[in-house]
């Protein structure tokens, strides 16, 4: 698998944007700023954007509570995203979403969803709707290690293998659900995809901090869905840098455990050994793209603080669709 130079800095542009976005947030947040949940997708981007760069915009995703993410490398607009975490009238959602609800149906991003394991039974729904227009189109689901326990998933997986429609199961394994070790609640901890094989779907699975690796991975799997093979799911081993939620103290971590993760399991860090040490990009090439990534976070913040709050006589606004 081979990447161009174009394919190569878009990629670490967008992971570096997660990266920057998520580190900014956990800044912001302290201000008070900011309203309601949030939790931060920092350390699991090679997961999202290696997955959703070989996505096109008709393909579907539904995301989990820890959305920001896969929002960005769905291609969500970041200066929207922004004001809708502020609670802005210019957000993506016009301010009613906040964190863990951001939706922009126009680039393929069905949704953040609140709920555990929410999200697969609408991905299923996506990749039928896919099916029956026959363009080859796919349905996404993004879940971690916790929704693996739920029964919407169980559910989800068996209904796409009985329908035999293009839906994809990425489980993200950043081995702790909520605040409860995956060794300790997932029964099937060392190989969740084994749940999916038990299914009858077929499996795949990868270092989740190695961008190329998921790559390659999900390049093997999309395939195989694309051709009309049926559902399919990878498992990715990665890390979460910060706590479930902000202001989680993480006391349930071991000790140096997040120091060690950081250092050893960086994506990004490893992304920039790949690619300077085969002399595809430069040092300098990359930090380019850092000024770039900052300078747009900057931007964002400061729109997003400059932009109006919602109307409240808009309230009841977007709650009933009209079908007329």
């Amino acid at each position: 698998m081979q990447l161009n130079r174009d394919e190569l800095l878009g990629a670490y542009r967008r992971m570096k944007t997660i990266r920057e976005f998520e580190e900014r947030l956990h800044e912001e947040i302290k201000t008070g700023e900011i309203g309601g949940f949030t939790h931060l997708y920092a350390g699991q981007e090679a997961v999202a954007v290696g997955i959703c760069d070989q996505l096109t915009v008709d393909d579907k995703i539904v995301s989990t509570h820890r959305g920001h993410g896969h929002c960005i490398a769905k291609g969500c607009d970041v200066k929207g995203m922004m004001k809708e975490i502020y609670g802005r009238a210019g957000g993506l959602c016009k301010g009613r979403a906040g964190s863990m609800h951001i939706a922009d149906l126009d680039v393929g991003m069905l949704g953040a969803n609140g709920i555990v394991g929410g999200g697969a039974p609408q991905a299923v729904g996506a990749a039928i709707a896919a099916r029956i227009d026959g363009k080859g189109r796919v349905g996404v689901t993004f879940s971690g290690d916790g929704a693996c326990n739920q029964g919407t998933t169980f559910e989800a997986m068996n209904l796409a293998v009985v329908t035999k429609v293009p839906a994809i199961f990425v489980f993200e394994n950043n081995h702790y659900s909520e605040h409860t070790g995956d060794a300790y609640a997932v029964g099937t901890s060392k190989d969740i995809a084994s749940r999916a094989e038990g299914f009858g779907m077929k499996a795949w699975r990868a270092n989740g901090c190695d961008f190329f690796e998921t790559y390659a991975a999900f390049t093997e799997l999309l395939e195989y869905v694309r051709a009309g093979n049926g559902p399919a799911a990878i498992e990715l081993d990665t890390e979460r840098y910060y706590g479930h939620f902000e202001g989680d103290p993480q006391r349930y971590r071991g000790k140096g455990e997040l120091d060690r993760i950081r250092a050893e399991r960086d994506c990004l860090r490893a992304f920039r050994a790949r690619v300077t040490g085969a002399a595809l990009l430069t040092d300098e090439d990359l930090d380019a793209v850092d000024a770039e990534v900052l300078a747009l976070i900057e931007e964002a913040v400061a729109e997003a603080r400059a932009d109006e709050q919602p109307d409240p006589a808009t309230v009841a606004d977007d709650v009933y669709v009209e079908y007329y």
